[in-house]
């Protein structure tokens, strides 16, 4: 054996940041490929990976769903999502090479016949794109199913993998609908999983801007010095959308915007600003240091001050007149699902002990926009007369995390003239103006991760379970006290808002 070949290829340095990783020899199955999401996002994310490099050249994509196509019919479909929502320039070899991977089993997820189809058909990609046994499922199917398919990989050998590859587990939101419902779920998932092979999807931890948090935390010496209860007024997480339910009623009547948003990704968001820095970037590290933080969150003693939940009604919106939530197809006119959620919390350590954490999401407000406003005290002392600083706010330090992806730093700054005037001004860092290369979509770096078995980026079941423990709290004592607030679409959320922290002397950022 030759010096060479028992290093490996020198060119190929783990530490050379010009290669990316890139996927070894798999492939991809997603139930319920015939939805919205997989349309839209995970079909032409796979095409994006393919068209930068990053999938095996025998990568295998295949759709399983209650349809009678053939695997041509399949591959025209996934065709017509990439041509419609690619990210990336459609380029004809790269689609030849991917739609030769490409399969369809048609069935229930209750049909035993279908599975047998679906394991011989994964037997016969390893022999003819050599994906060498390794396998992730993907779960985009309403979570009541999740059970009955986890099962049916497990009756049917599906998920045991060989001595040398390996089958993970994909599940999209949500997981479970309270703490119980989550504990089942994770039990249910976990007797055929290994908890290391389960990867939960938040597409919020796959967007550049989130890890940007960590980035600008750590890997500077100027912020993490006032990054705490001495210069930190308080902090506010924002996910704001400007559209209503449209079609999905179904999946959200009953559950809600603080099921829906706070309980994953405000404080996914929460744990990742609040966290101490992790020993190192890797899964277990990361979870460590999040679950501190999600141990130490308290509710506020008194709910019906520090919580505020609204429902969108009629409105004007981007020019339109809008139906109210109640008047929506498919919603009952007595429900009492918020769509608007306001919630205070406090993190019990020594960095954030009296630092509230505000965390609002709702539908139909001013535009669309998720955001991490830092506030920063104001000056402790200042020689400057009242009038000359009248118009000056507080200091912040702001984490876009979308749309115009970026961080902003807001100070005061002296006004040009002959007074002493002192006005907010800002330096303003956007991704698109600062780099060349466009972020891919967050599931382009999610699906890949989880080819690579790379964990960071993906919530464990001590969170997802530690979230619930937070928000069960609130949602009983919303189901046993009154009934939202309404609010006009296309403004920011009920009054009832702007009085909870009003009451604290603070008012809530317009993003």
């Amino acid at each position: 054996m030759s010096t060479v070949s028992s290093m490996g290829n020198p060119l190929r340095d783990a530490q050379d940041r010009r290669l990316p990783r890139i996927a070894g020899p798999s492939g991809l199955v997603i139930f319920g490929v015939t939805g919205d999401l997989s349309r839209k996002k995970l079909m032409p994310a796979v095409y994006d990976l393919a068209n930068r490099g990053l999938l095996p050249p025998g990568f295998s994509l295949v759709g399983f769903a209650r349809r009678d196509w053939e695997d041509e019919d399949f591959a025209q479909v996934v065709h017509d999502a990439v041509k419609a929502h690619a990210r990336t320039t459609f380029r004809e070899e790269v689609w030849q090479q991917l739609a030769e991977g490409m399969r369809f089993v048609p069935g229930e997820f209750h049909d035993d016949q279908a599975f047998e189809t679906l394991k011989s058909t994964i037997d016969e990609l390893d022999k003819s794109r050599g994906t060498g046994g390794n396998f992730a499922f993907y779960l985009s199917v309403p979570p009541k199913f999740f059970p009955t398919v986890v099962s049916q990989l497990k009756k049917h050998g599906l998920s045991d993998a060989g001595p040398d590859s390996w089958r993970r587990a994909v599940i999209e939101k949500p997981f479970g609908h309270d703490l119980k419902s989550a504990q089942d779920l994770n039990s249910v998932v976990h007797e055929v999983f290994k908890p290391a092979e389960v990867f939960r999807i938040d597409h919020y931890l796959g967007k550049e801007t989130v890890q940007n948090i960590l980035a600008v935390r750590f890997a500077n010496t100027m912020f993490e010095p006032l990054w705490n209860r001495g210069y930190v007024d308080h902090v506010q997480i924002t996910m704001a959308e400007d559209i209503g339910i449209g079609g999905r009623a179904g999946y959200y009547d009953g559950i809600g915007s603080a099921r829906d948003v706070i309980q994953n990704h405000l404080l996914q968001l929460l744990a990742l600003t609040a966290m101490e820095e992790p020993t190192s970037f890797d899964a277990k590290a990361l979870l460590t240091e999040k679950l501190k933080v999600l141990n130490s969150v308290r509710l506020p003693k008194d709910l019906g001050k520090h919580t505020v939940r609204g429902q969108y009604a009629a409105g004007w919106q981007g020019g339109e007149k809008v139906p109210g939530y109640l008047d929506e197809d498919g919603i009952d006119p007595k429900s009492k699902t918020d769509t608007y959620a306001a919630i205070k919390l406090e993190i019990d350590n020594r960095r954030w002990a009296g630092v509230p954490f505000y965390l609002r999401t709702g539908k139909r407000l001013g535009r669309r926009v998720t955001e991490i406003a830092v506030m920063f005290q104001r000056a402790p002392h200042s020689p400057f007369d009242a009038t000359d600083t009248q118009e000056l706010g507080q200091n912040a330090l702001v984490i876009r995390v979308q749309p115009d992806e970026g961080v902003t730093i807001r100070f005061g700054s002296k006004v040009p003239g002959t007074q002493m005037e002192i006005r907010d001004v800002t330096m303003d860092f956007a991704y698109g103006e600062s780099f060349t290369e466009s972020s891919p979509e967050a599931y382009e770096r999610l699906i890949l991760d989880v080819l690579l078995g790379d964990a960071n980026l993906f919530p464990r079941h001590q969170e997802v379970e530690r979230s619930w423990e937070i928000l069960d709290p609130v949602e009983e004592f919303w189901d046993k006290h009154g009934k939202p607030e309404q609010y006009p679409a296309g403004t920011w959320g009920p009054q009832a808002a702007d009085e909870m922290l009003a009451r604290d002397g603070r008012s809530w950022r317009r993003p």
